[in-house]
């Protein structure tokens, strides 16, 4: 009888932890809330069909060494309406990013070493653990804010075009 009640009650408090771990969220609470970074904006990127004006440029915190490309935006709160993030990597190769402690939806946008458009993704949502792939081989990307690509008509198959 004893062991019985003993494995009623282990089984009921076993429950309640998993009911309570159930409602939890990915995303940090206002206590949870992690300090916001600040970039520096170093160098420029436009966005543009060859031969042609850009549509649009925007200003670019880099991150060109494996130490600031995991970092890229996260922890980022506030990203001004021109501005973004550069990563270049050393080669073209299909890429993958994440929106792990990320709290800004944004778009992302894939080149490949011609500095063509290949891939965009519009809209991700923030703090997602969903990959987010380039599908075809990329050496820069480009973050910026969610509907910015929209808004200045940016596609795939357009340029990038880096600040020498």
């Amino acid at each position: 009888m004893f062991y019985s009640r003993t494995l009623h009650i282990s089984l009921f408090i076993s429950a309640i932890i998993l009911f309570a771990s159930c409602g939890e969220s990915n995303e940090p609470s206002q206590t949870q809330e992690r300090e916001s970074r600040e970039l520096e904006f170093v160098t420029t990127v436009s966005f543009g069909e060859m031969e042609t004006e850009p549509v649009s440029t925007i200003r670019a915190a880099l991150a060109d060494d494996d130490m600031s490309r995991s970092e890229g935006l996260m922890d980022v709160h506030t990203l001004p309406s021109d501005a973004g993030m550069l990563f270049i990597f050393d080669g073209d190769e299909p890429r993958s990013f994440w929106m792990a402690n990320t709290p800004l939806s944004l778009d992302i946008i894939f080149a490949n070493s011609d500095f063509e458009i290949v891939r965009i993704h519009r809209n991700t949502p923030p703090y997602s653990h969903e990959s987010i792939e380039s599908e075809l081989p990329a050496k820069y990307v480009v973050e910026v804010n969610a509907g910015y690509t929209m808004q200045h008509d940016i596609r795939e198959g357009m340029m990038i075009i880096l600040e020498d």
